[in-house]
Protein backbone atom coordinates (compact mmCIF):
# COMPACT_ATOMS: atom_id res chain seq x y z
CA UNK A 1 0.00 0.00 0.00
CA UNK A 2 1.17 3.50 -0.91
CA UNK A 3 -0.94 5.09 1.74
CA UNK A 4 -1.84 4.34 5.00
CA UNK A 5 -4.65 6.61 5.89
CA UNK A 6 -6.20 6.85 9.50
CA UNK A 7 -9.38 8.72 9.46
CA UNK A 8 -10.22 10.63 12.23
CA UNK A 9 -13.81 8.92 13.90
CA UNK A 10 -14.68 11.68 15.91
CA UNK A 11 -14.83 14.02 13.15
CA UNK A 12 -16.73 12.20 10.93
CA UNK A 13 -19.45 11.83 13.66
CA UNK A 14 -19.55 15.32 13.93
CA UNK A 15 -20.05 15.80 10.02
CA UNK A 16 -22.72 13.32 10.28
CA UNK A 17 -24.37 14.54 13.30
CA UNK A 18 -24.51 17.87 11.16
CA UNK A 19 -25.91 17.08 8.84
CA UNK A 20 -28.49 15.17 10.52
CA UNK A 21 -29.32 18.12 12.43
CA UNK A 22 -29.67 19.92 9.08
CA UNK A 23 -31.77 17.45 7.42
CA UNK A 24 -34.12 17.52 10.58
CA UNK A 25 -34.59 21.44 10.82
CA UNK A 26 -35.28 21.19 7.03
CA UNK A 27 -37.96 18.19 7.19
CA UNK A 28 -39.15 20.57 10.23
CA UNK A 29 -39.75 23.59 7.61
CA UNK A 30 -41.62 21.25 5.40
CA UNK A 31 -38.71 21.66 2.86
CA UNK A 32 -39.20 19.74 -0.09
CA UNK A 33 -37.55 16.25 -0.90
CA UNK A 34 -35.38 17.63 -3.88
CA UNK A 35 -33.49 20.19 -1.64
CA UNK A 36 -33.05 17.82 1.64
CA UNK A 37 -31.26 15.53 -1.13
CA UNK A 38 -29.56 18.22 -2.90
CA UNK A 39 -28.40 19.96 0.84
CA UNK A 40 -27.43 16.29 1.68
CA UNK A 41 -25.05 16.04 -1.67
CA UNK A 42 -23.46 19.12 -0.94
CA UNK A 43 -22.74 18.29 2.30
CA UNK A 44 -21.36 14.88 1.48
CA UNK A 45 -19.09 16.10 -1.40
CA UNK A 46 -17.89 19.06 0.63
CA UNK A 47 -17.23 17.16 3.78
CA UNK A 48 -15.11 15.38 1.30
CA UNK A 49 -12.96 18.16 0.13
CA UNK A 50 -12.97 19.57 3.66
CA UNK A 51 -11.57 16.14 4.94
CA UNK A 52 -8.90 15.72 2.05
CA UNK A 53 -7.75 19.86 2.76
CA UNK A 54 -6.35 18.70 5.65
CA UNK A 55 -3.88 16.33 4.33
CA UNK A 56 -2.43 19.06 2.81
CA UNK A 57 0.85 19.86 4.83
CA UNK A 58 0.66 23.51 4.85
CA UNK A 59 -3.52 23.59 5.89
CA UNK A 60 -5.52 22.67 8.80
CA UNK A 61 -9.00 23.53 8.87
CA UNK A 62 -10.41 22.09 11.59
CA UNK A 63 -13.56 20.10 11.48
CA UNK A 64 -16.17 21.92 13.99
CA UNK A 65 -19.96 22.22 13.94
CA UNK A 66 -20.17 25.86 12.08
CA UNK A 67 -17.73 24.60 9.38
CA UNK A 68 -19.52 21.42 8.76
CA UNK A 69 -23.03 23.59 8.47
CA UNK A 70 -21.49 25.82 5.97
CA UNK A 71 -20.10 23.00 3.98
CA UNK A 72 -23.35 21.09 4.08
CA UNK A 73 -25.50 24.14 3.48
CA UNK A 74 -23.19 26.09 0.67
CA UNK A 75 -21.30 22.80 -0.68
CA UNK A 76 -17.58 23.56 -2.37
CA UNK A 77 -17.78 27.31 -2.38
CA UNK A 78 -17.78 27.03 1.84
CA UNK A 79 -14.95 25.10 1.51
CA UNK A 80 -12.88 27.72 -0.59
CA UNK A 81 -13.93 30.42 1.92
CA UNK A 82 -12.67 28.74 5.18
CA UNK A 83 -9.45 28.49 3.21
CA UNK A 84 -9.31 31.76 2.31
CA UNK A 85 -10.56 32.71 5.85
CA UNK A 86 -7.56 30.17 7.24
CA UNK A 87 -5.20 31.57 5.25
CA UNK A 88 -6.27 35.20 5.96
CA UNK A 89 -5.65 33.98 9.72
Amino acid sequence: MLFKVQIPIDKILIFVAAVAVLVIILKLCKASFKLIIKIAINALIGGIVLFLINYIPSITIPITWWSVLLVGIFGIPAVMILIVVYLIK
